[in-house]
């Protein structure tokens, strides 16, 4: 199966997995020692994480120690920068047309 940033930011388990590595790298146990599920599910999750490119994990002697690659979130900033975009297009559009009303409302007032 084909994995991609996406899927592996969906689960809040493997973002805070995300987070951890991030600031320090760890090895395999010092991963699972912050969650309060099976040690195989932090592997499945650790699994998909280096699936999608987002950790890399390397052996040194007996243990395996997981650290960020964080790259491939650029592919996330890319796909909410179009809707930031969209967005403030409608808010900006929707700033001015309220402005109108507000003007108009005035103009109103000093007439009556």
């Amino acid at each position: 199966m084909r994995r991609d940033v996406f899927q592996a930011i969906a689960d809040p388990t493997r973002r805070q997995i995300i987070n951890l590595v991030a600031h320090k790298r760890l090895n395999l146990n010092a991963v699972a020692d912050n969650f309060d599920i099976s040690r195989p599910a932090i592997s499945k999750h650790i699994k998909i994480l280096t699936e999608c490119g987002l950790i890399t994990v390397e052996q040194e002697g007996r243990e395996r120690y997981c650290s960020a690659t964080l790259d491939k979130l650029n592919e996330i900033s890319e796909w909410v920068e179009q809707y930031r975009q969209f967005w403030e297009a409608k808010l900006d559009s929707l700033e001015m047309y309220l402005n109108e009303l507000q003007k108009n409302k005035k103009n109103v007032k000093r007439k009556k």
